[in-house]
């Protein structure tokens, strides 16, 4: 077992500290590393000021280049026995060049959420219509995320929905697979404890990478409609606004007036949430499970979210908060859930729960782990079994290959 070599494929570096889709990462990696097999993370993208020191978590970090048969060179001599492609982009741009390099190497897909679900949900809602599942059949998008779900031997899906959806409305063989949502570590009676009361708490709150446009719009969403709701009724109320990689119109939302505070990056984001009284998170559109919510709960702090926010993350749970959709309720919820103290204590409490019940890694890891290794011990027949996956391999290699020889060449020839 410690033999093994796992390979990621990076969409960017990891930044745990910048976005949910960092953090899963580095979940994911403390696994594998949990079991003494060898990580090398590689990715195309530049570096970046608040990537992770791969090294530190003693990860093999290899900087890659699109296009380029010096890739083949690489994998060939790593010869890594698992493969994991962050994100069905990178499957795209370099699993069939996992496939003619390495044949026998497990190939597994973390999809974060599906990015055809989140694209559809987002052009649905631009068009001011609601969304329907035919949306999602003409998504050039999710004929390429299917694609690259069937020829991958599987693929960790981080929401139940998701799951569902492929299942039903796809035809995905259950096979193919595996749920594995955020993994957390158990929360201690001395850690919540500590944590502040409802009275040293205060202000709203909300956090998100805006380079992500469910966070950009939930942020026009409070500007415009919800927080001047609340402010109605509390007229001294503040909101502050975190998130990595604020633009020039996030920034310029800032009105101190209004008690509408754009704070751009957390130094320390968990310090920020744990001190805060009360998570807004009105998205409007999205996928997947919401990292921010998740770590809302992990400080104890309650939450207001919608039906798309709270989609596939607490079960048949309560939720630590209020699920609203019109923006009157969203907000009367609010301003109810900062000032009665005995509702906030009650929803902090749905939070652990929901943390325990659905969040640890402990629920998870080990079983993922033996997941990963009988599937290697009958891959042959696994894949047998995957025709449709077999068959896209094929079209892809003759095809994606010959498109991707040509860029190489012509940028050799430049």
């Amino acid at each position: 077992m410690a033999n093994q070599r796992v390979l990621i494929l990076g969409f960017v570096w990891p930044e745990p500290n910048s976005s949910a889709a960092g953090g899963r990462m580095i979940q994911l990696i403390s696994i594998f590393k949990e079991q003494g097999f060898d990580v090398t993370f590689a990715s195309s993208a530049s570096d970046s000021d608040y990537m992770i020191d791969l090294e530190s978590l003693a990860v093999a970090k290899k900087s890659i280049t699109l296009n380029c048969s010096s890739f083949d060179v690489f994998v060939k001599e790593l010869n890594p026995s698992i493969v994991l492609f962050d994100r069905f982009m990178m499957e795209e741009q370099y699993g069939w060049r996992v496939a003619e390099n390495c044949p026998d190497a497990l190939r597994l897909l973390d999809t974060e959420d599906l990015h055809c679900l989140r694209l559809a949900r987002q052009k649905a809602f631009k068009e001011n219509r609601q969304f329907t599942i035919d949306d999602l059949l003409v998504e050039d998008v999710a004929k390429r995320e299917i694609a690259s779900i069937l020829r991958s031997d599987i693929s960790f899906m981080i929401s139940e929905f998701e799951m569902e959806l492929l299942q039903s409305v796809f035809k995905i063989d259950s096979k193919l697979l595996y749920y594995l949502p955020l993994l957390l570590e158990p929360i201690d009676d001395l850690t919540i404890q500590n944590l502040p009361s409802f009275e040293e708490r205060k202000n709203f709150f909300f956090i998100g990478n805006f380079l992500h446009e469910p966070n950009w719009n939930a942020v026009q969403y409070l500007k415009e409609t919800i927080w001047p709701l609340i402010r109605k009724q509390m007229p001294e109320s503040v909101l502050q606004i975190y998130g990595a990689y604020p633009s020039q119109k996030i920034l310029q939302l800032h009105k101190s007036a209004e008690g509408f505070y754009i704070m751009g990056r957390a130094d320390d984001a968990q310090e920020a949430v744990r001190n805060a009284r009360v998570v807004l998170a009105p998205l409007r559109f999205g996928a997947g499970i919401k990292g921010k919510l998740v770590e809302a709960m992990q400080f104890g702090t309650p939450s207001i979210t919608t039906t798309i926010g709270a989609e596939s993350m607490c079960g048949d749970l309560s939720w630590n908060g209020f699920i609203a959709d019109e923006s009157q309720v969203f907000a009367n919820k609010a301003v109810e859930l900062y000032q009665d103290k005995t509702l906030w204590l009650k929803a902090q409490e749905n939070g652990f729960l929901i943390i325990e019940k659905r969040y640890l890694k402990c629920l998870f890891a080990n079983d993922f782990v033996d997941n990963i290794l009988k599937m290697q011990t009958h891959i042959k027949q696994h894949r047998l079994d995957n025709f449709m996956g077999s068959l896209l391999q094929h079209h892809t290699l003759t095809s994606t290959k010959y498109m991707s020889r040509w860029i190489e060449e012509k940028n050799r020839r430049r």
